[in-house]
């Protein structure tokens, strides 16, 4: 299953950059990109439980295709859940349940260097995810 234009390109460029500090830089820059949402969107429904910064997960239906926005309090939290937005948003609800973005992250060496508080939280943004496209996909 090929991956999203989008989420090859950030790929590329995690692995393009040899130092941490390039990294972290790189994934906040991807974070600060992300459109804000609308205050009305930040309700209980919307946001992840498991995280300890705030962040906030819309999913939106377009025919058997999902599509997500996020925003988190954290810049580095908030650049994560840019690169699953990349990763997940645009496809069907099936290929969502299928992908294992864990194991993309360890691949690209995204987790290593993460305190345990920001991988919990970024593995229950995955959780999240998967589990309503799980749902949806029936």
């Amino acid at each position: 299953m090929t991956q999203p234009q989008a989420f090859t390109d950030i790929a590329e460029n995690v692995q393009f950059l040899d130092d941490w500090e390039d990294r972290y830089r790189y994934i906040i820059e991807l974070g600060q990109a992300l459109p804000p949402l609308a205050d009305a969107e930040k309700n209980a429904a919307t946001k992840v439980q498991g995280c300890v910064s705030q962040v906030w997960l819309v999913s939106e239906r377009d025919g058997d295709l999902l599509r997500y926005r996020a925003e988190s309090d954290a810049a580095i939290v908030r650049g994560l859940a840019a690169i699953l937005v990349a990763l997940y948003s645009g496809r069907p609800a099936k290929e969502i349940a299928e992908t294992d973005a864990i194991a993309m992250f360890d691949q690209l060496g995204l987790r290593e260097h993460l305190s345990t508080q920001r991988s919990n939280g970024l593995v229950a943004m995955v959780n999240r995810i998967r589990s309503e496209a799980k749902a949806i996909a029936g």
